[in-house]
């Protein structure tokens, strides 16, 4: 992902305005006291300011005659309703009552103390069903020792043996920035259903995954959105048998004859690894409204310097985008193609965690991260996103795709399935809270029946 995707302290506090109930609270208490009561403890007010658009929707309103703007707000109802009168409507009305009695400053005081608000924290969680949750801290400190140089540090766990540490340090002046990148983690409750297009959600189980990271990027930003970007890191991942609930793990669900047991489970690789991502953008920097073409591709080539013989491989793809701004208020509408690979280069298998993967938060979000997996895949998906309340964005998602096998020697329209998702985040420039819903479906020739349902909400620990 690009380095742009660490915010300075204003997206900070835009983050912690829409966060969890435990802020929500704090706003209370912080906000319990008058204006009088604040000038009395030596603080002034906050200056009164022109009308906000607190709508979060671009002024001035769009009109409703654009051609196909009925059609779509019939095929659309349900949402519609559900994101003006469940969402956007209370939301507009907590946040001018929450700026009339100041609450946004008090609250930005206390999770960012100091004249300058450039050291502070927030508590994070992450809930989604199916998984452990997890709670925790983040913490961040804005030009640190040096101008324009951003340190984050991100723990969160779920005791006994869930936990995730980071540990970045971010210098970024616009133009160009640079990332030194640390995490730990180790994850009880991994899915693995085999490999292929044609796995059944019914072979779900289990698997532990330990994970190290340490890597240096460099990128720079040529033109508009545009970026190069490169990578050296190495890692260290260790698999084992797993738990969550009733699920068996790995093993036991092998022994049914329901998939193989995957090349490189139950055993560790140390891998080196170099990845160079590009994209050529045609947006203008730091905004996401407008009409856009994205292409983008990304190559990533590893080792296992642990075993012999090494095992090696490279992970390779790339994407075509094309995005519309319906009626020109930040209502965009996408259409996206996808083709990954990996292949090896050595005379051993690929380690299964090193496959091509879908599902989770990058592609075909009905699905759990990890439910697909294999030598390549292709991914079509129509995406619409559009502005609900301030600080708060609605998308829509649908996306046809699979994996398949080496260089998509396997490919058949019939084996494609069908996932679908509503999510509502803040902005990608934020810290990010997102809530998702998701569906996915088995392959068309084996029905199209919905078998998996995901849903999630917090900050994700991809973050």
């Amino acid at each position: 992902m690009p380095l742009s995707r660490r915010g300075t302290c204003a997206a900070t506090l835009h983050a912690v305005r829409f966060f969890l109930p435990s802020v929500m609270a704090a706003c209370v208490v912080f906000g319990a006291g008058s204006q009088t009561a604040r000038a009395d403890e030596g603080h002034a007010p906050t200056p009164k300011r022109p009308m906000p658009d607190y709508d979060g929707r671009g002024m001035p309103e769009a009109s409703g005659d654009e051609p196909g703007t009925w059609v779509a707000r019939v095929l659309l109802s349900p949402l519609y309703l559900l994101s003006e009168y469940g969402i956007r409507r209370p939301a507009e009305a907590l946040t001018t009552h929450a700026e009339h009695h100041d609450w946004f400053t008090k609250v930005y005081d206390f999770f960012a103390p100091g004249p300058n608000h450039d050291i502070g924290f927030f508590p994070v969680g992450f809930v989604e069903f199916g998984f452990n949750p997890s709670v925790g801290v983040y913490g961040f400190a804005n030009h640190f020792i040096v101008r324009d140089n951003y340190a984050h540090v991100h723990v969160e766990a779920w005791p006994p043996d869930w936990w995730l540490g980071t540990v970045d340090d971010h210098w970024d002046d616009g133009h160009k920035a640079f990332d030194v990148h640390v995490s730990t983690s180790s994850r009880p409750d991994q899915v693995f259903y085999g490999i292929g297009p044609s796995s059944l959600q019914s072979a779900q189980s289990r698997f532990t995954e330990r994970r190290f990271d340490a890597s240096g990027t460099f990128l720079v930003r040529p033109w508009r959105s545009s970026f190069v970007q490169g990578t050296v890191g190495v890692r260290k991942v260790e698999t084992t048998n797993g738990h969550y609930g009733g699920d068996p793990n790995l093993e036991q669900e092998a022994a049914t004859g329901a998939f193989a047991i995957p090349f490189g489970f139950d055993q560790s690789y140390l891998a080196p690894y170099t990845d160079v991502h590009f994209a050529l953008d045609t947006r203008k920097p730091k905004t996401e409204r407008g009409a856009s073409v994205r292409v983008e591709a990304d190559s990533e080539q590893g080792e296992d310097v642990e075993h012999a013989p090494a095992t090696s491989w490279i992970r390779y793809g790339g994407s075509l985008a094309g995005t519309i701004d319906v009626g020109g208020h930040g209502r965009l509408l996408s259409l996206s193609v996808t083709a990954l690979f990996a292949d090896s280069l050595g005379s051993e298998p690929i380690p299964f965690t090193e496959l091509v993967s879908l599902g989770g938060n990058a592609y075909m979000r009905g699905y759990f991260d990890g439910r697909l997996r294999g030598r390549s895949a292709a991914v079509a998906m129509l995406r619409y996103a559009w502005p609900i309340a301030p600080f708060l964005d609605g998308t829509l998602e649908a996306a046809v795709g699979n994996v398949f096998d080496e260089h998509l020697t396997d490919f058949d329209p019939k084996l494609l399935r069908f996932s679908a998702a509503f999510g509502i985040a803040t902005p990608a420039w934020n810290v990010p809270v997102e809530m998702v819903v998701g569906l996915g479906t088995e392959t068309f020739d084996q029905g199209t029946a919905v078998d998996s349902v995901r849903l999630m909400i917090g900050v994700p620990r991809s973050f």
